[in-house]
């Protein structure tokens, strides 16, 4: 399939093979295709082990401008918890209307926040969310009695993050609209935040690649020199 005249115009604005953050926080406005507000990705790929239990990087960071993006969240929780719930904004709140809904597919949100004393409940819906990385999980700050600061933060540009099977980890910091220092500066805090986390078994290079990509737009990838420090 031959690529369309907008995608090999923005190619073409591509002249080196590694641009520095700050450059390709600005770049990635010039190079998107798409006539929407398109999503701005960082594809990380790290040097670790998934395999292994201390190396399978996983963890949450609240982006300092957020992503554009307004999360729709579900609060799973006993109906003492609903009012906090519900006063923090969340868009959906209850339980076993909720746990039946899910179990028959339903699955129109992007977050789901749980406390502990629900997770007995809805263990059995793993199968229907865990593919799509809904679950609720203590790690992602998801599962908490604080069901009020759990949504605010969801709703103020907190993102969970993992490595995959093939040591990548893809998020979302930001749209083509923002400002390219609020995109650079997203990207800071999410890759400051995965180097801290670097597990002491892991050898060699951490942060092994980098790019930066928006929706339907060719890759620009970033020396990880111009971050790593």
């Amino acid at each position: 399939m031959g690529l369309t005249k907008a995608r090999k115009a923005a190619a073409d604005k591509l002249k080196k093979e590694l641009y520095s953050l700050e450059e390709a926080s600005g770049l990635i406005k010039e190079v998107n295709c798409t006539k929407f507000d398109s999503s701005v990705d960082l594809h990380i790929r790290l040097g670790v082990d998934p395999r292994k239990a201390d190396q399978a990087i996983r963890g949450t960071v609240t982006l300092p401008h957020g992503t554009g993006k307004t999360k729709t969240v579900l609060v799973l929780c006993t109906p003492d918890k609903e009012e906090e719930a519900k006063a923090a904004g969340a868009d959906f709140v209850g339980l076993d209307e909720y746990v039946t809904k899910i179990e028959k597919g339903w699955t129109d949100v992007d977050v789901i926040v749980a406390t502990p004393s629900v997770m007995p409940k809805i263990g059995r819906l793993g199968r229907v969310l865990g593919p799509r990385n809904l679950m609720p999980n203590p790690k992602t700050g998801t599962v908490t009695p604080n069901v009020g600061a759990a949504v605010t933060d969801v709703k103020g540009g907190k993102i969970a993050f993992k490595v995959d099977k093939a040591g990548i980890i893809h998020a979302s910091i930001g749209r083509v609209s923002f400002d390219p220092v609020k995109i650079k500066e997203n990207s800071e805090e999410l890759i400051g935040t995965i180097m801290r986390m670097k597990p002491s078994s892991a050898k060699g290079t951490y942060l092994k690649s980098l790019a930066m990509v928006s929706t339907m737009s060719p890759s620009i990838k970033v020396d990880t020199k111009s971050v790593s420090a």
